[in-house]
């Protein structure tokens, strides 16, 4: 057998015929590269072919990047539209009772929670047979009860939305379903001059679907158009 390898005449020509198919092909080039760098001997470096090594290394963590910014951007567009299919739906209810009502059915189904909790301070004694005639939806409280709940004991500036997980939930808030709740996001609402604010709670039975990684910039803007509609129905 002669120590160098002869190409067969049809194996020959059928790549010269095609030779970007050859190229084309990153399982044969790596093949070709290595048995290149077996010719050379261990004793030989290769700069061309480190050279290559780390272009694709790097190739390959660019389009890693890619895919996870398209993830990211798709996401995004369904957090989105999400947003805006609930806004559509809280606009819909011609009095105040349909509209809370929509806010345990259409609404939680739409943004995907098992609990939505409307929380409203009030000065009056009789706050809680009003709240009784809403449903289990409205609940009320006294002055400072929602500083304390959305800061949850903590100081600082008070945040529009809060998102945070949770063990042991407040009956208060969520009633019977507290003990599954296990993450929440807590919308402040400035309900208008002169009156004591407000504070939409949605809960949710998993853990990741509200934390304090999570970007709050769609929940503030739904927060913005649930305290307009808010001061519409108050008014």
């Amino acid at each position: 057998m002669s120590s160098t390898a002869k190409l067969e005449t049809s194996l020959r020509d059928a790549i010269l015929a095609e030779p970007d198919a050859l190229l084309e092909d990153q399982g044969l080039m790596n093949a070709l590269v290595a048995a290149n760098e077996r010719a050379m001997g261990s004793n030989i470096v290769d700069m061309r072919g480190i050279a290559m090594e780390r272009l694709e290394a790097r190739l390959d963590r660019l389009e890693d990047t890619h895919r996870s910014v398209i993830a990211a951007a798709y996401e995004n567009l369904a957090g989105t539209n999400q947003i805006h299919r609930a806004i559509l739906r809280l606009l819909d209810p011609v009095d105040f009772e349909s509209f809370l009502k929509t806010l345990t059915t259409d609404l939680a189904e739409i943004l995907r929670v098992d609990a939505i909790a409307l929380l409203l301070e009030t000065v009056q004694n009789d706050g809680d047979a009003a709240a009784a005639r809403m449903g289990d939806i409205l609940k009320v409280a006294g002055p400072g009860y929602i500083d304390s709940y959305a800061a949850n004991g903590r100081g600082g500036p008070a945040r529009q939305v809060t998102l945070r997980q949770v063990q042991g939930a407040s009956p208060t808030v969520y009633g019977e379903k507290a003990e599954w709740i296990r993450s929440e996001a807590c919308l402040r609402l400035d309900l208008g001059k002169g009156r004591l604010p407000g504070l939409l709670v949605l809960g949710s039975e998993d853990p990741h679907q509200f934390t304090p990684q999570h970007g709050t910039d769609l929940l503030t803007f739904f927060a913005g158009v649930f305290e307009r509609s808010m001061r519409r129905w108050l008014s």
